[in-house]
């Protein structure tokens, strides 16, 4: 193999993120081998099959929770692992087996996968690794349209930009949120007594083009679509207020991030970084209402519900500056880019999308 050409799995490489970064990388560097290795779990993700080849990306059906599956012949470079059941409600009214079995099971053979190739790993965690009662202890305000981070604050870690790195990790998190950070922890052991060579991205909202967004996940693409097929919505908790408050990386400033990773590893290697758009690209779900009604021109009712959602949070913001100070990265695509995005996807391939989406 030349050494300017690499070889990258990319596990959950039919997910939004996965097949994204995928076909990105794959545009960009033609000469490198990208695998998609992906189970088809998520109703939709097999829409993205075709995506993948068009671009010349090797598609596997294999599932990262059977380690059998993992058998790959010739040299792999870099292993990112995007495979993970995503929501926070998962395991709550169900059995956690999938989830286990998938975001912790899973990321430790995509580990051994990676020592056995001398392969460096990117790994894709969660800002939902930082405890729920620790984030219900942050100041903030209500103002007309969201609520607001106020500067002084009674917690580490915390400012008006958001969660740092530095964040406690004391307290429950949800099922999903543990088994990421989980995963983190057993990967810091693969990185001191294998010497593997990994970076830690904790991400919060991802949002863009291909991503099958549901209640519980994904909640730009879910706005989206309601206000597309003018569906009903609801805000739900917070008295019914919708001023719950999310910041969103658009999933191409997400790949730039990646891209830099694999192209200055060692760099990066071993480090945490706290990944997304920042108070800059923020929203409330009542603002989102708004920019979706702006975009589609359909104006629905919305429902209020009073009652929390279990493991919801009134506001979380990334405070991205250390991966920004130490890589130069930074959000380039703003909300509305983002929406803009998400509808034209929509538009292009309502026929496909309207039995996922329009429910």
């Amino acid at each position: 193999m030349k050494a300017d050409k690499k070889a990258i799995l990319i596990a959950g490489g039919a997910g939004f993120v996965g097949s994204n970064l995928a076909f990105l990388l794959k545009d960009k560097y033609p000469e490198w081998q990208i695998i998609a290795l992906d189970n088809l779990k998520r109703r939709g993700s097999e829409l993205n099959i075709p995506f993948l080849k068009s671009a010349g990306v090797e598609f596997i059906h294999g599932d990262i929770r059977n380690g059998e599956d993992l058998h790959f012949d010739g040299k792999i470079d870099f292993i990112i692992d995007a495979a993970a059941e995503p929501s926070i409600l998962a395991g709550l009214n169900e059995t956690p087996d999938y989830l286990i079995h998938t975001n912790l099971n899973g990321t430790i053979h995509l580990l051994s996968l990676a020592k056995k190739h001398n392969a460096g790993f990117v790994f894709l965690s969660t800002s939902r690794i930082y405890p729920i009662k620790q984030l219900e202890k942050l100041n903030f305000r209500e103002d007309e349209f969201r609520f607001e981070l106020e500067e002084a604050q009674p917690v580490q870690g915390c400012s008006r930009d958001g969660i740092a790195e530095t964040f406690s990790l004391q307290g429950a998190r949800s099922l999903y949120g543990t088994t990421k950070l989980a995963s983190e922890l057993v990967l810091q052991e693969y990185e001191a007594f294998y010497d593997l060579k990994a970076v830690i991205n904790r991400c919060g909202v991802i949002a863009g083009p291909r991503q099958m967004g549901k209640v519980d996940q994904g909640v730009a693409v879910l706005w989206m679509a309601r206000h597309f097929w003018q569906k009903e919505l609801s805000y739900i908790g917070y008295n019914g207020s919708g001023k719950q408050v999310r910041d969103a990386v658009h999933i191409f400033d997400l790949f730039d991030l990646i891209d830099y990773e694999l192209t200055h590893f060692e760099k990066v290697a071993g480090k945490i970084y706290n990944v997304g758009g920042g108070r800059e690209v923020s929203f409330s779900l009542k603002e989102l209402t708004e920019h979706c009604v702006a975009i589609t021109g359909n104006k629905m009712p919305i429902r209020s519900i009073l009652t929390n959602r279990v493991g919801d949070i009134p506001i979380y913001l990334t405070d991205h500056s250390l991966v920004t100070g130490e890589t130069g990265w930074h959000p380039k695509r703003n909300l509305q880019t983002i929406l803009a995005d998400i509808y034209d996807w929509l538009k292009k391939d309502e026929k496909q999308l309207k039995n996922i989406l329009a429910v």
